[in-house]
């Protein structure tokens, strides 16, 4: 077996880069801004803020702890790591959840293709009703978002066929700075408009009056779903760092990289709605039908620089999607290739070869033939988007952190978390496994049970 894929990254800002990219993807663009707007803007951001120190953060750091003491794929680190313990086998539900989120989240990614190419051609124009409409039309279509899909997954397979410092980092090293480019011009193009001010306000200015449970146990969920805990993804990159790399400075950076893209993902959203007095809605409704409508009405002035910004930022949205995606495949072709002892191009292969069979029937369980594609009374993608959102990670965050707090010797974490004491950081590590062994399992649960209508 190869030992390419066990070298570390090439430097700090990859590492940074890369596990940013991971955690930065379509949730931090259409969920956050709508959760903002849903839980009462300001109030939401400062308590999400608070959750990702106290939640995110320490899982993340589990997740790195294990990666790197393991230098294996996700699957085999967990086993050794948590050696004859029954919970090291959470590491193939980790695996197993990566690799289903792969085969839809590449659909949703694709769709984003489709409308680079679409607003290119000038097509995004016209009422509401239009902008519904054509998406519909576009998602039930039987081929064209499996294109879409498939060349979605073409690019990341190129990417991740090159290998770790070559494929990972260097793309990383690309798309992040370029992604925070867009999101800058996006962000003052909105910020611009009349009455900008009143969704700035709305972003920064606290209500406390709304202020409850629902508030706290949204802010919890996003900040749980936001950093890409427990789906492997971080465990995966993790086992690339060297011996060197300080993981709780990695992940409060990667922390702070994610909650700022998602607040100027609300400073891009917001500003630009409630200049036309629009609400903004949840999901693919938000990025493929609001907000269309939103650019065309709040740039119709100036029609090219609507044109611009709308093309501007589907393709933001598309390298989120990409880098995001990246980790995800990863997930996977590293497992393939150290269980099964293939070479890497082989292992990339497999999995991209199986997300687009996957991907393509969960396209087409949107369209006229999904009837045929329903089970539990939902399409095949929303059953995906459900079994792994709503069930897979909840449990692997939650095991994840039993078995850190729990069940891992101490000694191993202390190491991992000090760098073998080369880190003045003692304190810190007392926080963080109190942290790990109760806050975090009882909000994950919390979580779990919020989603399931039980709390």
């Amino acid at each position: 077996m190869a030992k390419l894929e066990r070298a570390n990254f090439g430097s700090k800002l990859g590492v940074i880069l890369a596990t940013a990219g991971s955690a930065v993807g379509l949730g931090n663009v259409w969920r956050f801004p709508y959760m903002t707007g849903q839980n009462g803007g300001a109030v939401f951001i400062l308590i999400y803020v608070g959750c990702v120190l106290l939640l995110g953060i320490p899982c993340m750091i589990s997740e790195f702890i294990i990666g790197r003491h393991a230098q294996a794929n996700t699957a085999r680190a967990y086993r050794i790591v948590g050696g004859r313990n029954p919970l090291s086998l959470i590491g193939y539900m980790s695996v197993l959840t990566g690799f289903l989120i792969t085969g839809y989240y590449a659909v949703v990614s694709g769709w984003c293709l489709q409308y680079i190419w679409a607003s290119l051609l000038g097509h995004l124009d016209g009422d509401p009703a239009f902008f519904k409409d054509y998406f519909v039309q576009f998602s039930e279509d039987p081929v064209k978002p499996i294109f879409w899909t498939l060349l979605m997954l073409l690019a990341t397979y190129l990417i991740i066929e090159h290998g770790v410092r070559d494929g990972i980092e260097r793309a990383s090293k690309l798309m992040m700075p370029t992604l925070f480019i867009l999101l800058l011009v996006i962000v003052v193009a909105a910020c611009m408009l009349p009455n900008a001010s009143k969704g700035i306000e709305f972003l920064f200015k606290p209500d406390w009056d709304m202020i409850n449970g629902d508030v706290f146990l949204g802010a919890l969920g996003q900040s749980f779903y936001s950093m890409s805990i427990a789906m492997g993804c971080i465990c995966t990159y993790a086992s690339y760092f060297s011996k060197s790399t300080n993981l709780t400075g990695s992940a409060v950076q990667i922390g702070i990289i994610d909650s700022v893209v998602a607040i100027l993902a609300g400073l891009m959203i917001f500003p630009a709605a409630f200049s036309v007095g629009v609400n903004p809605d949840s999901g693919p409704s938000l990025i493929f039908i609001t907000l269309p409508n939103v650019f065309q009405q709040a740039f119709g002035n100036v029609p090219v620089v609507g044109y611009v910004i709308s093309l501007l930022f589907y393709l933001l949205l598309s390298l989120a999607a990409l880098t995001s995606l990246m980790s995800l495949h990863e997930v996977s072709t590293s497992f393939f290739q150290e269980e099964f002892r293939i070479t890497r191009k082989m292992a990339a292969l497999i999995v991209t070869v199986s997300c687009c069979v996957i991907g393509a029937f969960c396209s087409l369980s949107l369209g006229p033939s999904g009837q045929f594609m329903h089970l539990l009374g939902k399409t095949l993608f929303d059953l995906f988007d459900f079994v792994t959102g709503q069930i897979f990670l909840p449990i692997v965050g939650f095991l994840t952190c039993i078995l850190i707090g729990w069940f891992v010797p101490h000694k191993l974490v202390r190491d991992e978390f000090t760098n073998y004491g080369t880190l003045r950081v003692t304190r810190f590590f007392h926080v963080y496994l109190f942290l790990v062994k109760y806050v975090c399992p009882i909000c994950i649960l919390f979580i779990f049970l919020h989603q399931l209508g039980l709390l």
